[in-house]
């Protein structure tokens, strides 16, 4: 966390101005290729190699009525990323990203599932109204489990890397979690999720509003293991590796952005090292995105999750290296500046 990046942006900067096109006339294109090369201490950035592992848990407070869908639905998922079916395998075969499915906390024993990770902590959390969702030492097992996955993908040479989720009711949590660690309102952040009527929306804002009266008063290091949930656990400490590694991280959607709060307790300057690939339908997303300090590149009216927003940004980014590294500049290609 403590590299120093100001040269080599700079110089990449420099270098970016000396292309054979208008200073600035690729807008955000040569901002990402500039800080893509200072996270990479180089002039000219590597081509990305992205890797995403998608983390997968229930949660107890399906219970209280907040999801569209039964909790049977995340091992049902799981089994469908398993055989490559759902969305997120489909886009990253496309964007060329390495793919791992990851069981951390599935209700369901899964043990004999092929094609994916078991690193079950416990088999979903506790309901977050009545007390904490996890233990410590279940938010540490979990937050392992996300980092052991972070050194896995950079010792096979990824260079970028995505955390997408699945969990039913994880849209709950993450509320909470946002609105903990932002200050914001239930009104402000809770949304419907994967599609609840007015009725379960109501009652949605009524759980959220509750647990956060729980857990009033308590440190924001608390706020993970309270209110979390053991995917969000792990998708912060695959961030946290990241970012210890000098890795930069390409954020998702409405979990995403809560697992990037809860680990910015752990690491407060752990926002230097991510990008935000585009802003979700999910209400809140946007204002947890403001208080990391971060600006979508995209807004598709997405809310899916399993990492589907930052594997179609990946092309995007991809473009941007390209574009940094491959156009001639004026002095090569015989193009008289505009000082020239």
């Amino acid at each position: 966390m403590s590299v120093c990046m100001t040269g080599s942006e700079s110089e990449a900067r420099a270098h970016q101005d000396c292309l054979t096109k208008p200073r600035g006339s690729l807008g955000r294109l040569e901002d990402i290729a500039c800080w893509l090369a200072a996270r990479q201490g180089r002039v000219k950035p590597e081509p990305l190699r992205p890797h995403i592992a998608v983390f997968a848990g229930d949660h107890g407070v399906c219970e209280e009525g907040v999801s569209a869908y039964p909790s049977v639905v995340t091992a049902e998922m799981v089994r469908n990323f398993a055989r490559g079916g759902a969305a997120i395998n489909v886009l990253a075969r496309q964007c060329g990203a390495s793919l791992a499915v990851v069981d951390v906390g599935v209700a369901a024993d899964l043990a004999e599932l092929d094609g994916i990770v078991h690193a079950n902590v416990r088999r979903g959390t506790a309901s977050l109204l009545h007390g904490p969702a996890m233990s410590g030492d279940e938010m540490r097992a979990a937050m392992q489990a996300g980092r052991d996955q972070a050194c896995a993908a950079m010792d096979g040479g990824a260079n970028l890397l995505i955390a997408g989720d699945m969990g039913i009711g994880n849209t709950t949590a993450s509320a909470c979690l946002i609105c903990r660690l932002t200050g914001a309102s239930p009104e402000e952040v809770v949304g419907t999720g994967t599609g609840v009527d007015q009725a379960a929306y109501r009652h949605k804002l009524e759980v959220v509003g509750e647990a956060l009266g729980r857990v009033a008063g308590q440190p924001d290091a608390d706020a993970l293991r309270e209110l979390g949930g053991l995917e969000i656990a792990a998708m912060a400490g695959f961030y946290l590796q990241a970012a210890e590694a000098g890795v930069p991280v390409l954020i998702d959607g409405f979990i995403s952005a809560a697992a990037a709060l809860a680990a910015r307790c752990f690491e407060p300057e752990i926002g230097r090292w991510m990008l935000a690939s585009h802003v979700s339908q999910e209400t809140g997303h946007a204002l947890a995105l403001e208080a990391l300090g971060l600006s979508p590149l995209l807004d598709f009216g997405m809310r899916l999750g399993e990492g589907s927003g930052a594997a179609l940004v990946v092309p995007l980014l991809q473009s941007a290296v390209a574009l940094h590294n491959d156009m001639a500049s004026f002095e090569s290609a015989g193009v008289t500046d505009r000082d020239g």
